[in-house]
Parts: structure tokens; sequence; C-alpha cells
């Protein structure tokens, strides 16, 4: 959130939290749902009032739901929700239960979800969860209504639109590099979003589709009266009251081709119309009054892909045949908007010869139609006499139908080919004196044919580097065609992945999957096998696809040894061809959760920070043109955070107006769900991805990274000697099983991929790092994000100069307050009922002693007196969670031990043990929502 943004969500703090609102809430229960037992809960300090109007009128229709449902799990649920309340106020202002036994109210919480059968517990996990869903549409809602207000006060004078970053961004190049200079570094913006399959979205697909609607009807709300703002109402019960009686478990796991529909969901709903109007606003303050007048001023520079469907490292449910099938759906999709769109451009293009004459271009294009079809151009022109930009127009609409048919003779054999046709209506168009026709709506079909083409989305495949290795041993050792004895399994499957590589570039064209991606890439011996195994696919070479193999370098010791593998892969003949055929240009792609798991969270931030520093230079000293792909998870501990601030305090140089990296689970629904909060996250990153270019800050960056170079070397010592001492302790797997959901959130159906990889998951090394960081979310301890760095700045000692590289180097800022965040969603209370399930004293002690030493280094490291209170907005929505996080949590831990302790006495039938999982279940789901970016 920028300082911007801040200042305007702090500026619409209500006085009075329940004004406005009391008319949705029966006066009976007005002190219970404010409340709890009527001290005063932590909602009701210091909300903006239109979010804390939609929050009690949401908590409203669910009490009421609720109620029509089982009076008694009504009751149970303001019980439960009250002691929950006050212990909540009581931890925030510093009145802990331990210190103050008469104000126990999370043991009472605690007693009466104890106190529960399965079922009652059951169905009070679905409640609170229901309550999170409802309460992110409503901070959503607000988020939207800000924006908006912000968007309003604008004056049409202003020379910058200081809501739309990219302008700004833009307006500063301009004066630190001249307008020459910034329109150079435009052109080569670039913004590569890479949606993956990881299971981290524990919402299932039946649930986002309700949640879609109830903010759709909770946007309007405020706006309708009358018998409108009744049915508004009516409408919200049926949705709310469906919402709690869904199961919020999926039913199976999907298949890797239904978690396509995550990105088809999306494009659908946002993408596909939101984009071009990033491109549009832009223009729109650039250009000035000349803007849909002029050729345009911004690029098509949103480029995305996908690894759904065509990610086979660890899932062995991706297949060739699935990876095509996939791609077919991605194509015919994006397709079949494209022809919705152009048809609809067609029917409105209705200027006739006399006033707007078609250029002789146009005249030859549809001469050409007529020579593909006779009887589609006579039935445009039947529809169009006279108008032939639309009798054009409506012929390829009708084409890109044929397309999807596969009918050679009528489709388009290439997005190209259609992309020409576009161009040569608008320049028609434009030569006519029709510029409004021109670079209106026709310049946002142009846009999304160039943003999406007819892959919607860059397939790109990735496998791990032993499976090559293995299969071209056996091919070595029983022949390419088992002469001497059968190939395995897997190899014919990894030939077989080549070669609908191959078949999806031939439909659908290279850009739609060339990228194939090696994870554990330790030697250049890595991407040689893949360019083999390519060759060895084809028995005829011209049917080779064309490929780019990106290295991932992901644990420590990889990422220091990057730029030797490198040096030794430019060696190699393909990479050589390749680079002369691109102009030099390569991906190379860091893993942020391995490097993480395996080295901790501060290791792992500076080895990622010195290891994009030293591919940089290497690619300046090679005339590399390097796109580094930022392999980002939304959690912390994953390298998660806001995406603007993650590239300015990237290293200079490593950025180059091109900024790629992961988004998956629930991060993708969050960033891309609602329209206008997707334009607001692509102008951010998009903006970041500019001004990281700026000589200002290069040299912030370049400076302070020098300037604090021994701070980041004491830091990165000690915090990495901590963290290794806590996962070296004998038997800490286990033990990490036993405290944590880490068995049933792997039973969770949230992904077609398992939670450990397929090579031999024995320890915590096999382990995906997903889980582990899910799990100690889940916990409320979040180990994944700070663990060590307590200790780190202890030894380091020096709090003036922490607190000067705070203030000073961007990296070290933004990493302080993501800690400070994650920090700000543990709680100590809580974790010690998860850490009371493993019978290991001293590993409780390692961890609750290691949290409160880095809680108490980071509060004075930022100046606040407890986490994120100098961020207002987010600590008070973190803060109002909280009670119901922890009636989740609290649930969650008491199932857990009752599985933990009653499974080994055999206690617990069949049927009670999946009743306890079941119950498990949906309180992770539930807490992933409280809690967010959890995966």
């Amino acid at each position: 959130m920028t300082d911007q943004e801040q200042a305007a969500l702090d500026a619409n703090v209500r006085d009075n939290a329940n004004a406005g609102a009391g008319e949705q809430i029966n006066p009976a229960d007005q002190t219970i749902i404010s409340s709890g037992h009527g001290h005063k809960g932590p909602e009701e300090q210091a909300l903006p009032e239109s979010l804390q109007a939609n929050m009690d009128l949401c908590l409203s229709i669910l009490r009421d739901v609720l109620r029509e449902y089982d009076e008694d799990l009504l009751k149970s649920f303001d019980t439960v929700r009250g002691y929950a309340v006050d212990a909540s106020a009581e931890r925030f202002s510093g009145i802990l239960a331990d210190t103050h036994p008469e104000r126990n109210d999370l043991e009472m919480a605690v007693k009466t979800i104890d106190a529960m059968n399965l079922h009652d517990a059951q169905l009070l996990a679905r409640a609170f969860a229901t309550y999170f869903h409802l309460a992110n549409l409503c901070e959503e809602n607000y988020r939207v209504s800000v924006l908006h207000e912000r968007e309003a006060e604008v004056s049409e004078d202003s020379a910058i639109d200081p809501v739309n970053e990219m302008t700004k961004a833009y307006h500063q190049l301009i004066a630190e590099c001249g307008p020459a200079k910034a329109k150079e570094l435009l052109e080569q913006l670039e913004f590569h979003p890479v949606f993956t399959a990881h299971p981290t979205e524990a919402r299932r697909k039946a649930v986002e589709g309700k949640i879609r609607r109830i903010s759709q009807l909770l946007s309007a709300h405020n706006m309708l009266g009358g018998s409108d703002k009744k049915e508004n109402d009516r409408r919200l019960y049926n949705e709310i009251d469906a919402l709690f009686r869904t199961s919020p478990i999926a039913l199976k796991k999907p298949t890797p081709v239904e978690e396509a529909d995550t990105i088809l969901d999306i494009f659908d709903n946002t993408l596909f119309k939101t984009i071009p109007q990033v491109y549009r606003r832009f223009d729109d303050w650039v250009l000035g009054d000349k803007a849909g007048l002029v050729e345009p001023v911004c690029p098509a520079f949103f480029k995305p892909g996908s690894w759904i469907g065509s990610d086979r490292d660890g899932n062995p449910n991706v297949t060739a045949k699935v990876s095509r099938q996939v791609a077919r759906k991605f194509s015919d999709h994006v397709i079949a908007a494209l022809e919705e769109a152009t048809r609809n451009v067609g029917r409105n293009m209705t200027m006739e010869s006399e006033t707007t004459p078609a250029s002789d271009e146009l005249k030859a294009l549809w001469n050409h139609q007529k020579e593909i079809s006779e009887r589609l151009t006579g039935k445009a022109s039947l529809i169009s006499t006279k108008e032939l930009h639309r009798a054009v127009l409506l012929v390829m609409a009708d084409r890109l139908h044929y397309t999807i048919k596969r009918d050679t003779d009528l489709m388009y054999h290439s997005c190209e080919d259609f992309l020409a046709d576009l161009h040569t209506v608008q320049r028609s168009l434009a030569a006519a004196g029709a510029n409004r026709a021109a670079y209106g709506p026709l310049q946002d079909l142009i846009w999304q044919t160039e943003t999406f083409g007819f892959h919607m989305v860059e397939m790109e495949f990735r496998q791990h580097s032993v499976v090559h290795s293995r299969a071209l041993d056996d091919i070595r050792e029983h022949g390419l065609h088992g002469e001497r004895g059968p190939l395995q399994p897997m190899t014919h499957e990894v030939l077989d992945t080549f070669r609908a590589l191959g078949a999806i570039q031939k439909r659908n064209g290279q850009k739609a999957a060339r990228r194939y991606i090696i994870s554990f890439t330790k030697d250049a011996r890595n991407i040689r096998d893949v360019y083999e195994l390519n060759r060895l696919a084809f028995a005829n070479p011209e049917d080779c696809p064309v490929i780019d193999v990106i290295p991932l370098f992901e644990q420590l010791e990889d990422l220091e040894n990057s730029v030797n593998v490198l040096d030794e892969m430019l060696k190699i003949p393909e990479v050589q061809a390749r680079l002369k055929a691109t102009g030099r240009k390569m991906e190379v792609m860091l893993g942020y959760s391995d490097s993480a798991k395996d080295a901790g969270p501060t290791t792992a931030t500076l080895a990622l920070h010195t290891a994009q520093q030293r591919i940089a230079q290497w690619a300046e000293d090679n005339d590399i043109d390097l796109t580094l792909f930022h392999g980002r998870g939304g959690a912390v501990g994953r390298g998660g955070g806001p995406a603007n601030r993650a590239v300015l305090a990237q290293p200079a140089g490593s950025v180059k107006c091109r900024f790629k990296l992961t988004e998956q689970g629930e991060v993708i629904f969050a960033r891309y769900g609602n329209p206008v909060l997707a334009i607001r996250h692509v102008e951010s990153v998009a903006a970041a991805t500019l001004l990281q270019s700026a000589p200002s800050v290069e040299q912030m960056n370049t400076k302070m990274t020098e300037k604090y170079a021994d701070l980041a070397a004491s830091l990165n010592e000690t915090s990495h000697e901590k963290y290794l001492d806590l996962l070296h302790t004998p038997d800490f797997t286990p033990w990490f099983s036993t405290v944590t959901p880490l068995t049933e959130v792997g039973l969770l159906p949230i992904g077609s991929r398992p939670a450990k990889r397929g090579l031999g998951a024995k320890s915590l090394d096999d382990l995906r790092t997903i889980p582990w960081i899910f799990s100690w979310a889940q916990a409320r301890i979040n180990l994944a994000a700070w663990y060590g760095l307590g200790s780190a700045c202890e030894k380091f000692g020096d709090l003036e100069t922490l607190r000067e590289a705070y203030e000073e180097w961007p990296l070290f800022s933004t990493f302080i307050d993501n800690i400070e965040m994650s920090l700000a969603k543990t709680d100590e209370r809580i974790a010690k009922m998860y850490l009371a399930l493993g019978d290991r004293d001293d590993l409780r002690d390692k961890v609750l002693d290691e949290m409160e030493l880095t809680r108490r280094w980071i509060l004075k490291i930022v100046g606040d007196e407890w986490p994120l209170q100098h961020r207002h907005v987010l600590g008070q929505a973190i803060r109002v969670r909280s009670p119901y996080v922890d009636a989740l949590s609290v649930t969650q831990v008491l199932a857990l031990r009752s599985l933990r302790k009653k499974v080994d006495k055999e206690e617990l039938s069949e049927s009670q043990q999946a009743g306890f999982i079941y119950l498990i279940l949906c309180t992770v789901s539930g807490v992933a929502a409280g809690l967010q970016n959890t995966g």
C-alpha cells in the first residue's frame, strides 16, 4: 500500500463504529454483535465507516442465517465469538491471560469448543469460515470504493494522474532521463505474471462463485433504495445462506485440465476486458486530448503465462496428453472471446463508404476474403451494404469461428494474420479521417489480440533435472526404441512431453509454448540434457519445436554457483543458436521457496539479492538481454508481499523494464478477481518495473547494498546457524508433522499436485515448500517467515544501524515490513497449544523464544509498540480478524489433539477419525481465508 493510499484510507476512519448500520441489526442482538460480552471489540476501533457498515450488515445476515438453521448453533457462534473478541482485546491491550487468570477468555473459548460434539464443531467451523469470506469481501469492496473516491477527486486539468502509478513513474523517468529515453524504456516494458497450479488456494471453486455474486450485491447495496434494496437484501440472504450450507471442502481433487478453469475464470471476469483499460488509462493521461485520436503510446506490456497443465515437476497427473488438452482449452476459449469482441466491434462499425471511404488496402483485403469464401462475404454484404469496414470485420469474426473448428480453408492459420487484418482496418479508418473509430474500440481489440494472441497464456513446461538424466540413462542403456530392452514409462512420458510441446507450437504458434524450465538446475549438463531429449523425441529434425531452456536455481548452493553454470551454458550450441535468433535474450529463474525452506528466510533473502546482482553483472559482461524470473509465492516465507515494493528493491540492472513472477493460489483471486483491483495491481507493478530503471532508484539500491554489506553478512551468518540448528535437531521432522496440520493439509483437495515430490519423500528435504509454510501459518506461528532473525539482530546488537538500514535500504525495509506483517498474524497463546501436541519442550522453547526475540527486535527497528501499529488500516484489519481466526485455530488444535492422542490408543473409530479430519479441513480453509497470503 502506498503512502497516498494509506493517507486516503486513514482519512476515512470513523468515530462511531455502529453508525449507519443499526437498522440492519436486531436491537436485542446489538451488544453481542458489536462487542461479544460487552467489552469493546477490536472491530470497533477506528474502522472506516463504510467498511464497518458492510461488516455489520454481513454479520447480521450471517447471524440470521445461523438462527434459521439452528438456534443452538447461533448461540454457540455468539458465545465463542464473544470469548474470542474479549481475549483478542486483552491480547492487543497487553493484558494476557497468564497474568490475569480472572480474565482468561481464551481458555473459556477453548472449554466451550472442547465441550461440543463433533457435528456441532464442524458447523461452528463452517460458520466462522463463512464470516471470513464475507469480511474479505467487505475489505475488498472498501478498497474499491476508496480508489473510486480518489479517482473522482482528480482534476482533468492535472498533468499527472496521482492515482495511476504508471503515469507518475513515466513522468519521473522523463524528468530523470529525458523524453526520448523514457519512451525507449516504456517500449521495453513487460509484466509477466505466470499463473501456477500450486495448491495454496484452500477455497473451492463452488465457493468462489458465491463470493463473486455476494461481492456484486454488496457493492450495489448502499446505492439502492425501496424495493430494489429489499430485493438486494433477499439475494444477499440467499447467497450467504448457500455459502454457509456449501461444504468448504471440494468433493475431489481437481484434475490439471480442471485447474485450467482458474485462468479461464480470471480471463472472463477481469483480464480480457480490464487489461485494455490499463493501456487506455495510461494513454488518456500521457496523450491528453489526443487520446483515442492518434496511435497509442502504451505498448501491450501484459504477457500472461501459465504452468497449469504443463508443470510436471513432481506431479504425475500432468502428462503429455493433459498438456495438449489444456493448450486446446486455452486456445479455443481466447479465440472465442476474440470472435465475440470482433463481431461486436464490426456490428458497430456502421460508417458508410460516402463518409468513410475504404482504402485500397482494405478493398484488397475484402477481395482476399471473397477468394477465401464467397459464402462468408456474401452474408456480410447483405448485412453491411456500403459499409465495407463493417463487412470485413464480420468476415474476420466468422473466420475466427472456423479457426476453433479447425476448418483449413476458412480459418486463420496464425494470430499474426488476424492482427495484420485488424491493422489494415485501422489504417483504412484513419486514412478516411475516422480516427475515433480507428483508435477507439478497434484499438482495444488490437490490444487484446496483442496481449492474449491465439493462446491466452504462454504455457511453460517444467520438470526436475533428475528426471531428464534418468530418461537419458534409460535410453542409452536400452536404445531409443527399446532395442536392448523396454524403456521405463517415465522415459516415454518425457519424450512425449516434447512431442506435445511441438504439437502446441504447430497449432497455436511459438508463443503458446516455448519455455522449458529445469527445476534443481545443478550443472550446465542439465541444460544439455533437455536439448538432447528434444532432438531424440523426433525422427525428423525439422519437427523439433523451438525451445528456450530456462535454468531454475533454488537451493542455496545452486544460487551461489549460478554464474558458473551460466558460463558453461553459453558453450552449448543450441543456446548459442537461440541467443542469435532472439537478439541474445535469455531467461534465468530464481526459486524463493526452496531456498527459504532450506536456508532460512534471512539467508534466502540475502542470497537471492546477491545472486541477482551477480547474474545481472554476468549478463552485462556477456551482452545478454536478461529476464530474471522470480518464483515467488503469496506467503512471506516464499518471497511474498507487495510486488511493487519487491521490484523497486531489486539490484540495479536486474529488471531492465521486465518483471516476471509466479502468481498462485489465493494470490490469483486476490489480485485479479476484482476488475478495479486488477487494474490497480497491474498498474502498480508496471510502474515499479518502469521506475526501477530510473537512475535515482538504481543508485540508491547499489549504494545502500554496499553501505550495509557488513550488516547483511552478520545477519546472514547468525540467522543461518540458528535456522539450521532448529532443522537439525534430532527428530525435528516427525515433531513438525505432529505440532502442525501438515498431514491433514496434504489431504485437502485443492490441487492436482501431491504435497511431496515423486522422487521419494523421506525427510523434510523432500517436502514441498508450500505445505511447509502453509502448515506453520495454520499453527499461528509463521516460523518460515522470521526464524533466526531475532538471534541475528541480538548478536549484531547495533539498533541504530538497524534502524538506519530500515530507513535507507529498500531491500531491508521491505524484508522487515513483510516480517512485521507475518508476526502480526502469529499468536503465541495459540502457538503454545499447537506446540504442546509434540511433547518436545526443547523444540517448543526454541520456537517460542525465537518468536519473542524476533518480535522484540522488529518492533524496535520499526518503532512500534505492537506489530503494524504504524500501518493503521492494515493493522486494524488484522486485529478485526483475530478473534475469528482464534476461534477456528482453537477448534483446529483441539481436533488435532483428539487425533494425535487418541489414534495411538485406538480410541477413535474410522468414522470418528474421518469426522475429525473433515473438521480440521474446514478450519484449514477458514484460517487460510482469515490470514490471507498463506501459501
